[in-house]
């Protein structure tokens, strides 16, 4: 019974992500820019790689490529499960995205242990409510793609951070003489990770045949943050059009700059909020610590009663819906 229960928690967990990740990509989809106007001195139909779609850079293209096709799982039974899930791929993208080699298969086996061990454990204790347990399964399932998130975003926070910097290196190597490809390389050596890996990628798919723009699309692709993708629209222009690239790639470092400098205003600015709302969650614990510790029989008695228990469930369930919904309103979008 308890084996049963435990998949059936599994599927719930693993619908709900599947689902997210189908709204995600939708969304996505619709947001996407429109891509650029066919070039007049390439006939339709003559490139395929051009045609790809936003998110085909992990597939094969027509050029030699050095992007490895991993599979969803090493498991064919649960690959194949996998493969018939609508949105799967966002989930893979992502996990490549935060720089990780774990596959989708991987991850998902992680949601499902977690998941079925916090079921088992709080299964066996009486005090538990069964929808208590069922509730905090759900939410430890949840926690190793909530990881992949995180550490998503931490990824694409660093390179926010050094891309300003090394656009001015590009810029000086290109105001110095050097064409786009050496500086290009000469970057990619002096930047740290994990920039310094995509350009290195960008530039090995150029070594082996790649043209510029599908290589710099893959990178817009690889790292979906604004200032990449001006930075991919900046170079794919001025190879159509000519002109002066340092002086683009200089003007485009300041703006990033000051963009950055905008975030962090607006950050400092939520930080107060959100500390309220880190205060007010935890207010209650201390009021029911201190309560213990001067009337013990008084809040016994709440939790050892059937209706007292499950009042102190509910309100730990409205606490944290509280706590996510005070943050939510005091981070600042721009």
């Amino acid at each position: 019974m308890l084996t049963l229960l435990a998949a059936l928690l599994f599927l719930v967990v693993f619908a709900a992500v599947a689902a997210a990740m189908t709204l995600l990509r939708e969304t996505v989809g619709r947001s996407a820019v429109p891509p650029d106007a066919e070039d007049p001195g390439n006939p339709a139909g003559e490139d395929e790689t051009q045609s790809l779609s936003s998110f085909d850079w992990l597939r094969p293209v027509n050029a030699p490529a050095i992007l490895r096709e991993d599979s969803l799982s090493s498991i064919s039974l649960w690959e194949g499960i996998l493969a018939r899930v609508d949105g799967i791929e966002m989930m893979r993208h992502q996990i490549a995205e935060a720089g990780m080699s774990w596959s989708v298969g991987r991850l998902t086996a992680m949601m499902l242990l977690s998941a079925a061990a916090v079921f088992a454990i709080l299964w066996r204790m009486s005090w538990v409510a069964s929808w208590v347990a069922f509730a905090l399964s759900i939410a430890a399932g949840a926690l190793p793609y909530a990881a992949v998130r995180r550490r998503r975003a931490a990824r694409l926070g660093k390179f926010e951070e050094q891309f300003p910097e090394a656009l001015d290196s590009l810029a000086r190597s290109l105001r110095a003489g050097n064409a786009l490809m050496p500086a290009m390389e000469l970057l990619s050596r002096e930047t740290p990770q994990p920039l310094g890996g995509e350009l290195r990628r960008i530039v090995e798919e150029r070594r082996l045949g790649m043209h510029w723009d599908v290589a710099l699309q893959h990178f817009a692709e690889r790292v979906p943050i604004v200032e990449v993708s001006i930075f991919v629209a900046a170079i794919q222009l001025q190879s159509r059009t000519g002109g002066k690239l340092h002086e683009v790639l200089g003007k485009l470092a300041v703006n990033m700059r000051e963009a950055a400098a905008l975030r962090g205003e607006a950050k400092s600015i939520s930080s107060h909020g959100k500390l309220t709302g880190n205060i007010l969650t935890a207010l209650p614990f201390v009021i029911a610590a201190m309560m213990s510790y001067v009337n013990p029989p008084s809040m016994l008695g709440l939790w050892n009663h059937p209706t007292g228990n499950q009042l102190i469930w509910l309100s730990i369930g409205a606490l944290a819906a509280a706590h996510f919904i005070i943050r939510k309103l005091a981070d600042v979008k721009l």
